[in-house]
């Protein structure tokens, strides 16, 4: 037994030090700086900045006051547009009014832009979508809308949740000007598919937490639901990105996975990439 105790004693100290760093990072905010080329962008949009916010689960665990940080953190990397993919509560109404106005504090040259996720689903979608509103979020519910600059446009095309079966990417698609790159917000990462076959440029998507608690055995497991798990992938002609998110689910704490703003740069596909993109 007397031989034992320091073992224990380690192994103990080592699992509290794991927990620790795990409840630091849950607040570790990461900026991410995404170059994504486009093979049509227009002139107009070389070089145009979007900032991506994802999956804040505003809760008693994800407080007023660090979504508040979050957002002085985006706004301070003075971004064209800001889009907002997804799950801004988790399972309280009581929260929707608090999210929505931090939120409004957000600040972008072309506007704001939002959907909903799962969670937002569970807990009051039309609550959160009139919230949301009232802040001066443009919300695409199954919608579309454009980004004009120079005479020129790129086309931002919304749906509802995936998860829930409340998306509708042929309604939210219908009248739109395809002389235009499409990007689309959209909750679940699965919808890739459906938008590689639509012929969209870019999907940008949340949902996965970037599996939250990165170790093989769940990355494995995650990757089951969700090919498309984190950051930049393609499928086809058509590239997605995947943010990690702000808050948390299931247990307050992230590890190997700090919570992520992304600030994505839009670039025209040069002819060398060009040749090797499809």
């Amino acid at each position: 037994m007397i031989l034992r105790e320091p073992k224990r004693a380690r192994v103990a100290a080592g699992f509290l030090g794991l927990v620790r760093h795990a409840v630091d990072e849950t607040r570790d905010i990461e900026v991410v700086r995404q170059r994504i080329s486009l093979p049509d962008l227009p002139p107009s949009f070389e070089g145009f900045t979007l900032v991506q916010l994802s999956d804040i689960h505003h809760s008693a665990f994800v407080d007023a006051e660090y979504i508040a940080r979050a957002v002085a953190l985006a706004n301070s990397l003075t971004p064209d547009a800001i889009v907002l993919t997804g799950d801004y509560v988790s399972h309280s109404r009581f929260y929707i009014g608090g999210v929505a106005e931090v939120l409004g504090e957000l600040r972008a040259r072309c506007g704001i832009y939002a959907v909903l996720g799962n969670h937002d689903f569970w807990t009051g979608p039309e609550a959160l979508a009139h919230a949301l509103r009232r802040r001066g979020i443009e919300l695409l519910r199954n919608a579309h809308t454009s980004l004009r600059k120079g005479g020129e446009a790129l086309e931002l095309v919304g749906i509802d949740d995936l998860t829930l079966g409340e998306d509708d990417l042929l309604t939210a698609m219908r009248g739109l000007d395809r002389r235009w790159p499409t990007l689309l917000l959209s909750h679940n990462p699965n919808i890739i598919w459906q938008a590689a076959h639509a012929g969209i440029a870019l999907v940008l998507a949340g949902h996965t937490h970037g599996c939250q608690i990165n170790i093989p055995s769940w990355r494995r497991r995650a990757r089951r639901f969700w090919p498309f798990l984190r950051g930049h992938g393609r499928c086809g002609a058509t590239q997605i990105y995947v943010n990690r998110g702000l808050g948390t689910v299931l247990i307050p704490l992230r590890y190997r996975c700090r919570p992520e703003i992304t600030l994505l740069e839009l670039r025209s596909m040069s002819e060398h990439e060009r040749a090797t993109f499809v």
